[in-house]
C-alpha cells in the first residue's frame, strides 16, 4: 500500500471535483473549489474522519468495497479507478468479472437524472449504482451479497422481492428476467461465475427450472412495469435500458407513465426514506 501517493491521489482529485457534478449547489459563501471532505464521506456513506486518515496517509488499508464506495464519490474514469486500487494495495476489478464498479460515465447519468430514478446493473442484474431517487423508490441494493446480489436469484427465491410486483405480471416478469439472463449466459458461454448461477437457480426454484427449459431469449431495452410500494401505492412506470457497447452494463431508468404515478413519485420524494427490509422491493426491470 502506497500511503502517501493514495493520500495525494485521493486530495486532488476531491479538489478537482465540482459539486454540481454530483448534484451539489455551489453558493456564493463556498470558499473551497472542489468538494469538503464530509461531502465525500457522504456519498461514499463512511466517516469524515476515515476520509481525513485516508487523505493524511493515516490510514489502514481501506478494503475493496471501501475503493469501490470512493471510486463512484468521486466519479474516477476507469484507470483512475485502477490506478486508486493499485495505490491501496489491491487489484483492480476484472473488466468482465462481478466485482466490476459503474463506469464513471454511467454514474454522471445518474447525477443528471436528479428526481429521475435510474440505477446501474451489471449484465447479471447486480446493482451497482443508484440515484437517491431510486433509493427512494426501492431501496438501497449496492451492499448485497452472495447470490442475493441477482435480481434473478432474489425474484426465484424470496417472496418479498415478488411481492413488489402485482400477480398478475409476476410471470411476465419472471420471462424477462429469465431470457435476460439466457441472453447474458449466450455471451458469457464458459464463464463460471453465470455457470453456478445458474445451477444455484435451477437448484433453488422449481418455477425457474420450468422457465429455463424453455430456451427464450431476449435483452430487455423498454418495458411498462407496476410497482406496488408500501407508503405510496401502486405506481406504473416506464422503464427504458441503455446498454454499453460491450453489454456488460445498463442504466436503467424509470419515469411515471400517467399523472397518478407522477402524483405519487413526488409525494415520495417529499416524505423521504422508507425502511425497507433488505433486498425486499427490485428494480422493476433489467
Amino acid at each position: 500500500m502506497q500511503r502517501d501517493q493514495l493520500a495525494d491521489f485521493l486530495r486532488r482529485r476531491r479538489e478537482a471535483m465540482r459539486p454540481a457534478e454530483v448534484g451539489i449547489a455551489d453558493g456564493p459563501r463556498r470558499r473551497t473549489s472542489g468538494l469538503r471532505r464530509e461531502e465525500v464521506a457522504t456519498l461514499a456513506g463512511m466517516s469524515v474522519d476515515y476520509v481525513v486518515r485516508l487523505e493524511q496517509g493515516r490510514s489502514s488499508q481501506p478494503s475493496v468495497q471501501l475503493l469501490g464506495a470512493l471510486a463512484r464519490a468521486l466519479r474516477l474514469s476507469d484507470d483512475e479507478r485502477d490506478h486508486l486500487f493499485h495505490l491501496a494495495g489491491h487489484r483492480p476489478p476484472a473488466a468482465d468479472g462481478v466485482a466490476r464498479l459503474a463506469r464513471a460515465g454511467l454514474i454522471r447519468m445518474l447525477d443528471l437524472l436528479g428526481d429521475t430514478p435510474a440505477l446501474v446493473l451489471s449484465d447479471l442484474g447486480e446493482v451497482l449504482a443508484q440515484n437517491r431517487a431510486a433509493l427512494l423508490l426501492m431501496g438501497d441494493y449496492t451492499g448485497l451479497s452472495g447470490d442475493r446480489r441477482y435480481v434473478a436469484y432474489r425474484w426465484f427465491t424470496d417472496p418479498a422481492a415478488r411481492a413488489v410486483t402485482p400477480p398478475g405480471e409476476r410471470e411476465r416478469h419472471a420471462r424477462q428476467l429469465v431470457a435476460d439472463l439466457r441472453a447474458a449466459a449466450g455471451r458469457r458461454t464458459g464463464d463460471s461465475t453465470v455457470a453456478g448461477l445458474v445451477d444455484r437457480l435451477q437448484a433453488a426454484s422449481a418455477d425457474f427450472r420450468r422457465i429455463w427449459a424453455e430456451h427464450e431469449v431476449a435483452v430487455r431495452r423498454a418495458d411498462r412495469k407496476t410497482l406496488l410500494h408500501p407508503r405510496v401505492g401502486r405506481l406504473l412506470m416506464d422503464c427504458e435500458t441503455l446498454v454499453t457497447p460491450d453489454q456488460g452494463q445498463q442504466l436503467l431508468v424509470l419515469t411515471p407513465a400517467d399523472a397518478e404515478a407522477r402524483e405519487r413519485l413526488e409525494l415520495l420524494r417529499v416524505i423521504g426514506v422508507e425502511e425497507f427490509p433488505t433486498g425486499a422491493t427490485d428494480p422493476p426491470t433489467r
